[in-house]
C-alpha cells in the first residue's frame, strides 16, 4: 500500500488556482458478497458535468447542516466513531455522525437506494432533503455503515473536499425509488463491478486508490479493528497515515 500515496501524487493536475478550505463530505460504498468475488455500487458521471464528467465514482456529496439533525436508527461502531473524530479541528460525536447520515443521504439523491430499516415506523424529516425517507418509513441505519478511508484534495485545486469514506453490505438497502439514475442525471448508469472490473473503467485516482484500499480491508476480514487509511498533501505531496 505504500506506493498508493506516490500513484496519488503522480496524478495530481494543476495547483494555480485561488485556495478554498475542503468542504466536508461523504461517500458510501455498497458492497454486494453474495457472488464469489466481492462487488461494488459505482455510478457513472454524465458526459457534460463540469466536474468529474463520464467518469466512474462512487455516490457522495457535502456534509448539510441538516444531516446532524435527521433522526436515525442505531450508531456507528465505537471504532469508527473515534476515528472520525481524530485529525480534524473541534471534533464532535454529532459531526461524525452527520458525516455518515450524509454518505446515507447522497447515495439516496444519487442513486434511489435507502439505507436503513423500516423497524421504527416514519422518521421526522428535517429538510426536504431527507424528506423521502419519512415518506417511505426509513430510518437510516448508520449501524449498517463502517468508516474506511478518508482523502483530502491538495490546496489550490477548482474544487477541495476533506471526504470521508463509508462501506456498507449491499442487504443494508430497505428501499429504492425509481428514475434517479438516467440521461438527464448526475449519474446516467449503475454498475455492480468486481474489482477487477474497476481496473479497466475510467476511474479519478482517489477512487482507486480507495478501491484498492478497500479490497486489502476485505482480503484482511473487514475488522473493525482495522486502521483507516488517510490521505493528505504535505510538503508537495500526499502523504498516507493510519488512523488507529
Amino acid at each position: 500500500m505504500t506506493d498508493l500515496a506516490t500513484r496519488l501524487t503522480k496524478s495530481e493536475r494543476r495547483q494555480d488556482f485561488p485556495n478554498v478550505r475542503p468542504s466536508d463530505a461523504a461517500t458510501l460504498i455498497l458492497i454486494d458478497r453474495k457472488a464469489k468475488k466481492p462487488r461494488v455500487l459505482m455510478g457513472r458521471r454524465h458526459p457534460k458535468l463540469k466536474f468529474l464528467p463520464g467518469v466512474f465514482v462512487f455516490p457522495g456529496g457535502r456534509l448539510e447542516k441538516a444531516d446532524r439533525a435527521m433522526p436515525v436508527y442505531g450508531v456507528l461502531d465505537a471504532d469508527s466513531e473515534r476515528r472520525l473524530m481524530a485529525k480534524v479541528q473541534r471534533p464532535t460525536f454529532s459531526r461524525a455522525r452527520g458525516l455518515a447520515a450524509a454518505a446515507i443521504r447522497e447515495m439516496y439523491e444519487e442513486t434511489g437506494l435507502l439505507v436503513g430499516t423500516r423497524e421504527l415506523g416514519a422518521p421526522s424529516a428535517p429538510c426536504d432533503e431527507w424528506r423521502v425517507f419519512e415518506e417511505r418509513g426509513v430510518f437510516p441505519d448508520l449501524g449498517a455503515l463502517s468508516y474506511v478511508a478518508r482523502a483530502i484534495t491538495p490546496p489550490r485545486r477548482p474544487r477541495r473536499f476533506d471526504t470521508r469514506f463509508f462501506a456498507a453490505d449491499a442487504g443494508a438497502v430497505c428501499d429504492e425509488v425509481p428514475g434517479l439514475v438516467g440521461e438527464n442525471s448526475e449519474l446516467i448508469e449503475l454498475a455492480w463491478l468486481t474489482f477487477e472490473e474497476t481496473e479497466t473503467q475510467d476511474l479519478p485516482a482517489v477512487t482507486r486508490v480507495v478501491l484498492e484500499e478497500l479490497a486489502g480491508r476485505i482480503d484482511a476480514g473487514f475488522g473493525a479493528h482495522l486502521p483507516v487509511p488517510f490521505y493528505a498533501w504535505r510538503h508537495g505531496r500526499f502523504v498516507r497515515t493510519l488512523l488507529d
